[in-house]
């Protein structure tokens, strides 16, 4: 059930960028074999589940910067050697974390114990396709989707749509843009840019997309 919702989602994006945003569509990767999905679970050391699997196999990711970031809030779909950079680079400060985690339950302030990374969460959307401050990481415990930054690293915000849900609101905010809540959709340059921008580029004018 999850995987057909996930691959129902995103075909439905990726008729509308095909037909609309070329420029954002020229961006998508080819997908990623089961060999390659395998591999990135044994670098992460986590279970992919399969709704994000599927997903993969669709489209490893998003190449190049005009257009990439074009789900929900200007979001790319990261690559997977990106996932794999986020994730092992976050791992190594939640390690550094837990020494002084242990400093201090042993000083008897357990209450500042401190998580930065957890080996259940992926990382998935970013700010664009080789960005390692911003993004979106996938609970594979939970099935929830919650913010990360390198700001504020462990994130307990009010996130709390799924893989599924996240996805279909993209293709709905799409197909049918009166649906659309804060940022609507628009086109730039042949790309999809959710907006108004905060900065409009003369030479890329955004033009908000009323279907």
């Amino acid at each position: 059930m999850a995987v057909r919702q996930v691959t129902d989602a995103w075909q439905r994006i990726e008729t509308w960028l095909r037909a609309h945003a070329p420029a954002s569509y020229a961006c998508l990767k080819p997908g990623a074999s089961q060999g390659e999905i395998a591999a990135l679970e044994e670098a992460l050391d986590a279970r992919v589940p399969a709704d994000l699997k599927a997903l993969w196999s669709l489209h490893a990711g998003v190449r190049g910067r005009q257009g990439a970031g074009f789900l929900l809030d200007n979001y790319a779909l990261m690559d997977l050697d990106g996932v794999v950079s986020v994730y092992q680079m976050k791992m190594d400060s939640q390690r550094h974390e837990e020494t002084l985690n242990a400093i201090r339950r042993a000083e008897g302030r357990g209450e500042d114990e401190f998580t930065i990374w957890k080996p259940s969460w992926v990382p998935v959307f970013s700010f664009g396709p080789t960005d390692l401050i911003y993004g979106i990481y996938l609970d594979t415990e939970t099935g929830a989707l919650h913010r990360w930054s390198n700001s504020y690293e462990a994130q307990d915000d009010e996130r709390r749509e799924t893989l599924i849900t996240y996805l279909e609101e993209v293709a709905d905010f799409l197909e049918t843009p009166g649906l659309a809540v804060g940022a609507r959709p628009g086109l730039a340059g042949g790309a999809l840019v959710w907006g108004p921008p905060n900065h409009s580029d003369p030479d890329r004018l955004w033009v908000e997309y009323t279907g």
